[in-house]
């Protein structure tokens, strides 16, 4: 693609996992002073003083800032979706509060995950997402944040209820008629783990995509980093590397996705392995996405 990627997208980076033991204000300023970054995804803070640290950072960086709840509700074992009316009302307190910290670091939107679930009830466990989703998009709409909802594996390793794509599908869908702050987040390191293709992903969710993330996964039972762990391109026993980033990016431009008026936020989600070097982690996933972006057709 003779195109810079820059044109069509907002290159990021998840600052929890790219600099997973660094302090959090040092680790913002650094993607803050390199140029390659468009956007940047943060997690809640672990004091006020750090927050009104980064929120300066931020301010004069031209970052595009998201948020993630996904840690939260991991640490926790939080579910959005539990039948338990009481735990789905004391999860959905702790996203109004990440919305709040969101508004306040100057974010545009805010992403989380489906609880774990079970067959017997994931209609009625649908109906409570549904139900936390609605609550947590009427407050966005008042503070001007995006309410995403990231699809995760459903019987590997995060074992989250949303989940297959024809069920988040079913699910936006629902959203949608009442709240158009509702989005999609999709990503390429979780495709192997839901046992679904790039192209069918991006096909039938299409409409409702807000928001994408890319990364590596190893799904071989047995091997090193097993499930949803996010390991550097080309990490041994791994299922996605250039190829697979090429043809991410095909589906993209076919699909429609390259929009240079009004870029996805396009976010690498890739962890240091123990003993690695996070910069040169950084510096490998650099180096995949200029190779696959080269290889793209025009």
């Amino acid at each position: 693609m003779k195109d810079s990627i820059h044109k069509y997208f907002k290159l990021g980076t998840i600052q929890w996992m790219s600099h997973p033991t660094e302090n959090v204000v040092d680790s913002i300023r650094r993607f803050a002073r390199d140029d390659f970054f468009d956007a940047l995804e943060v997690k809640t803070f672990p004091s006020a003083a750090e927050r009104k640290a980064a929120t300066e950072i931020l301010g004069q960086s031209h970052l595009t800032v998201a948020y993630g709840a996904q840690p939260t509700l991991l640490g926790t074992k939080l579910n959005p979706n539990d039948l338990d009316e009481q735990n789905r009302a004391a999860t959905e307190t702790e996203l109004l509060k990440g919305i709040d910290e969101a508004a306040m670091l100057g974010c545009k939107s805010l992403a989380f995950l489906a609880g774990h679930w079970v067959e017997e009830t994931r209609e009625k466990q649908l109906a409570q997402l549904a139900k936390t989703v609605g609550n947590l998009c009427a407050y966005g709409e008042q503070k001007g944040i995006l309410i995403e909802l990231e699809l995760f594996d459903n019987d590997l390793d995060k074992k989250s209820l949303v989940g297959p794509a024809p069920l988040a599908l079913k699910l936006a869908e629902e959203v949608r008629m009442k709240h158009s702050n509702f989005g999609l987040l999709v990503d390429l390191s979780h495709f192997p783990t839901m046992h679904e293709t790039t192209q069918f992903v991006i096909q039938v969710l299409k409409p409702y995509i807000t928001h994408l993330h890319i990364g590596n996964c190893v799904v071989k039972t047995g091997a090193d980093y097993y499930g949803d762990i996010h390991p550097r391109f080309g990490f041994p026993g791994g299922s996605n590397d250039v190829a697979e980033l090429v043809d991410f990016f095909e589906v993209l431009r076919v699909e429609g996705f390259f929009n240079a008026k009004k870029p996805y936020i396009m976010s690498f989600e890739v962890k240091p392995y123990p003993g690695e070097d996070a910069e040169v982690v950084i510096a490998n996933t650099k180096r995949v996405i200029n190779r696959a972006w080269a290889l793209v057709a025009d």
